[in-house]
C-alpha cells in the first residue's frame, strides 16, 4: 500500500477543519504567546489523530454503501486498497496516540476530546441516518473544535462565538447535504441510501441552510455592538467590514451549490477555492487591524 493511499484513507486533507482550535487564540489576541501556541498545536494533532481514527471506523462501517456511490467507491477501504485488518489496527493506534496527547494538555481537554469521539462515532453509526439531526450534529462537531481550542489554551470562549459557530456550521452542513441530494437528482434517484432524505427535500434544505448562514452573520453583527468588543478592540468599527464579507462568502457558496459546483464537503471546496482564501485573508486582516 502506497503512502498516498494511506493518507487518503485517514483523510489528511480533513485535518484543515482542526484549524478551528486556533480560533480562540485569534479572538483573544493571544496569537503571539508561544506557550499557548504550543498547547493548541498539541491539541491540533490530538484532534487530527482522533478524527482520522473515526474516519477509518466510518469507512469500515460504510464500505458496502460506499461501493455503490459514484465518488466514495474509490475510498481505499471500499475499493479494497486497504484491508480491514490494517484499517482496524491504524484506527486503534491513532486513537491511542490521540488520547495520550490529550492527557498531556489537561483533564478537561481530554473530556472534550472524548465527547467529540463519542459524538462523531454516534454520527457514523446512526445519527447520520436521521434527517436534520445529522446536520445539527455536524455543526456541533465543528463547534466542539472551537470549544476545545479554548479549553486547551485556557482561554474563555464567549457565548457569541459559540452562537456564531453553531449557526454558521449548520449552514455549511446543509450545503453538504444539499450537494449530495443535487447529485442524486442528476442521476434520477429519489432518495439517499443510508440517509434520511429524499430528493424532494432540496428546497427545504436550501432555505434552512441559507437562513442559518444569514443568522450567523446577524450574531456577528450583534457581537460587534456588545460591550465585549470595546474591551478587546481599539477600532471595533472596522469589524463591520467583515459582515459583508461573510454575507458574500455564504451566499456565493450557496449559489455555487445550486449550480452543482460544490461537491459534498464545503470545507474541502473552500481550501481549493481562491476566492475563499481572499475572503479569509481580508477577514483576518480586519480583525488584526481592529485589535
Amino acid at each position: 500500500m502506497s503512502l498516498s493511499i494511506f493518507l487518503r484513507s485517514i483523510r489528511i486533507h480533513q485535518w484543515v477543519k482542526n484549524l478551528l482550535l486556533f480560533v480562540p487564540i485569534l479572538t483573544a489576541h493571544r496569537y503571539l504567546d508561544i506557550e499557548i501556541l504550543q498547547s493548541v498545536l498539541v491539541a491540533f494533532f490530538s484532534f487530527g489523530l482522533c478524527a482520522s481514527s473515526v474516519y477509518l471506523i466510518n469507512d469500515m462501517v460504510d464500505r458496502e454503501s460506499d461501493r455503490e456511490h459514484h465518488r466514495k467507491r474509490t475510498r481505499p477501504i471500499a475499493s479494497g486498497e486497504m484491508s480491514l485488518t490494517f484499517a482496524k489496527l491504524t484506527a486503534a493506534i491513532f486513537l491511542l496516540f490521540s488520547i495520550l496527547l490529550a492527557q498531556t494538555i489537561s483533564l478537561h481537554f481530554f473530556f472534550v476530546l472524548l465527547a467529540y469521539f463519542f459524538l462523531t462515532t454516534a454520527y457514523s453509526f446512526f445519527l447520520k441516518q436521521l434527517a436534520l439531526v445529522d446536520i445539527i450534529t455536524l455543526a456541533l462537531l465543528y463547534t466542539i473544535r472551537v470549544i476545545a481550542g479554548g479549553v486547551a489554551t485556557g482561554l474563555a470562549v464567549s457565548e457569541w462565538l459559540i452562537g456564531f459557530s453553531l449557526f454558521f456550521f449548520v449552514s455549511l452542513a446543509c450545503i453538504k447535504r444539499f450537494s449530495e441530494l443535487w447529485t442524486l437528482r442528476l442521476t434520477e434517484k429519489k432518495s439517499a441510501q443510508g440517509r434520511g432524505y429524499v430528493v424532494g427535500d432540496l428546497d427545504l434544505i436550501s432555505q434552512f441552510g441559507l437562513s442559518t448562514g444569514c443568522v450567523a452573520v446577524l450574531v456577528f453583527a450583534l457581537y460587534i455592538t456588545s460591550n465585549d468588543v470595546t474591551l478587546l478592540y481599539r477600532s471595533p468599527r472596522l469589524l463591520w467590514m467583515i459582515c459583508p464579507l461573510l454575507l458574500f462568502w455564504v451566499s456565493r457558496l450557496w449559489l455555487l451549490a445550486h449550480r452543482g459546483l460544490v461537491h459534498d464537503d464545503p470545507i474541502v471546496f473552500a481550501i481549493r477555492d481562491l476566492t475563499s482564501y481572499m475572503v479569509g485573508f481580508l477577514a483576518v486582516g480586519l480583525l488584526l487591524l481592529a485589535a
